[in-house]
C-alpha cells in the first residue's frame, strides 16, 4: 500500500517546468527557420500573386531566383528566425502554464479538452504578442520584387517597422491580427492535441514519464499533428497575407476587414482562391513541427531524466 502511494505520489509531482519548454520551442525554432525560410517566400508571394504571374511552387521559385537571385529566397529571414524564437518560446512556455490549470488535482493528468483549450490560449498569445507585428515586417519585405536596394520600399526588417509606424501608425503592425489569432489559436489547438496523442498511439509516450523518444519518433509525430492545422486554416492565413501586404494607397485599404476580404477574394477569384499557398504551408508547416519537435522532446527528455526521475530515484533511495 504504501508503494502504490509513493508511486502516485511520484507521478504526480512530475511537472515539466514552462521555462524548459519554452527553451526546447526557441531551439527548434532557429534551425526551421534556418531550413525552411525559402517555401515560406514562395508561399507568400503566391499568396499575394491576383494576376496569375506564377504557375505553381517551382515556377515561382525558379522564377524569383532567375529574376533577383538565389538569396531573395531568403528574404525576410532575420525577422522569421527571430520571431519563430520567440513564437515557439512563447507557445510552448504559454501552453504549458495554461495547461496547469487544467490538470487533474490528484493524477496530474490533462484531459484532451484541457490539451485543447491550452493549446489554443498558446496560439491566441503568440499571435497577438509575436506573430503579428513580425508577419507583417516579414511580408512587407517578402513581396518586394528586384534586386536594387535604391528602388525597395523598404530596406530592411528595422527601417520596414518604422516605416510603417510612420504611415500607417502603430496599428499598422498588427494588420491581420483578427485572422492571425482565429488561425494560430485554432492550428496550436488542434497541433497540442494532436502531437500528444500521435505519441501515446504510437510511442506509448506520455508527458513526465521519463521516456524520451528518439528524433525520428518525435518527428513523425510532430509531421502528422502538423498536418491537420493548414487545412483549416488556409482561409485565414491567406487573408492574414493580404491584410498584412496592404499599405495604405490614396487613403484607403484593399481590404476593409477580414469577412470583406474573403468576400471580395471569393467574389473576385473564387473560392480556391482562399486556399492559394495551401501546398507551400503542407510542404511548410508538418515539416518545421518536424524539426521543432524532434529537437524540442530531446531538450525535454533531457530535464526529464536527468533532473526529475534521477532526483526521484535518489529520494526513494534515501527514505
Amino acid at each position: 500500500m504504501a508503494m502504490v502511494e509513493a508511486k502516485q505520489s511520484e507521478r504526480k509531482a512530475v511537472i515539466i517546468p514552462a521555462y524548459i519548454k519554452a527553451l526546447s520551442g526557441s531551439v527548434g525554432g532557429v534551425v526551421e527557420a534556418s531550413c525552411l525560410q525559402p517555401m515560406d517566400v514562395i508561399k507568400t508571394r503566391l499568396q499575394l500573386d491576383r494576376t496569375g504571374t506564377y504557375k505553381g511552387i517551382l515556377h515561382c521559385g525558379t522564377t524569383t531566383v532567375k529574376t533577383e537571385g538565389v538569396r531573395a529566397l531568403w528574404k525576410g529571414l532575420t525577422p522569421f528566425a527571430t520571431h519563430l524564437t520567440l513564437k515557439y518560446a512563447l507557445r510552448m512556455g504559454s501552453n504549458a502554464v495554461i495547461q496547469s490549470a487544467f490538470k487533474d488535482a490528484n493524477t496530474g493528468k490533462i484531459s484532451n479538452g484541457g490539451r485543447f483549450a491550452s493549446g489554443f490560449g498558446a496560439g491566441v498569445s503568440e499571435a497577438l504578442l509575436i506573430v503579428t507585428p513580425f508577419e507583417v515586417v516579414k511580408i512587407r519585405l517578402q513581396q518586394q520584387k528586384g534586386l536594387s536596394q535604391e528602388l525597395l520600399k523598404y530596406k530592411g526588417p528595422i527601417h520596414c517597422a518604422r516605416l510603417i509606424i510612420r504611415e500607417e501608425g502603430l496599428r499598422g503592425l498588427w494588420s491581420g491580427a483578427v485572422p492571425t489569432v482565429m488561425r494560430n489559436g485554432t492550428s496550436q489547438a488542434v497541433m497540442f492535441t494532436s502531437k500528444s496523442t500521435f505519441d501515446g498511439l504510437f510511442w506509448s509516450k506520455h508527458e513526465g514519464d521519463g521516456k524520451v523518444l528518439q528524433p525520428w519518433q518525435s518527428m513523425i509525430s510532430g509531421f502528422l499533428a502538423g498536418i491537420a492545422g493548414p487545412v483549416c486554416t488556409g482561409p485565414f492565413d491567406v487573408v492574414k497575407t493580404r491584410l498584412m501586404a496592404q499599405a495604405r494607397s490614396g487613403g484607403a485599404f484593399r481590404y476593409t476587414g477580414v469577412f470583406h476580404a474573403i468576400s471580395t477574394i471569393y467574389s473576385e477569384e473564387g473560392v480556391r482562391a482562399l486556399w492559394k499557398g495551401i501546398l507551400p504551408r503542407l510542404m511548410l508547416i508538418p515539416p518545421g513541427q518536424a524539426i521543432v519537435w524532434g529537437l524540442a522532446d530531446q531538450v525535454i527528455g533531457f530535464y526529464e531524466r536527468n533532473y526529475i526521475h534521477n532526483n526521484n530515484k535518489n529520494n526513494m533511495l534515501a527514505s
